[in-house]
């Protein structure tokens, strides 16, 4: 079995979490209120998520959760890949 690269497959993930996240924000500033409780209704199986939808974000609090976003991918993907890593280890066989 190979390994995979920890740092790339850490920013794979990291980069793909940040693209959510600004597609959550496209979504939320081109659909409006009641387009975004749809769109989240209709993936969540029906759960009503009107009472969750905050639609006056400041663009700092934007941010500040894209870098979280991409951090927290990062991390995870650093973890899978770390994990897959060392459950291929002949030395652990």
């Amino acid at each position: 079995m190979q390994h995979i690269n920890i740092k790339k497959f850490a920013l794979a993930w990291g980069v793909a979490g940040a693209i959510f996240y600004l597609g959550c924000i496209i979504l939320m500033t081109t659909v409006g209120r009641e387009g975004t409780i749809l769109f989240f209704n209709s993936l969540l199986h029906g759960l009503d998520t009107s009472a969750v939808i905050r639609m006056d974000v400041p663009w700092t609090e934007a941010l500040i959760g894209l870098i979280e976003m991409f951090i927290l991918g990062w991390l995870f993907g650093a973890l899978i890949a770390t994990v897959y890593n060392i459950s291929f280890n002949k030395k652990y066989r």
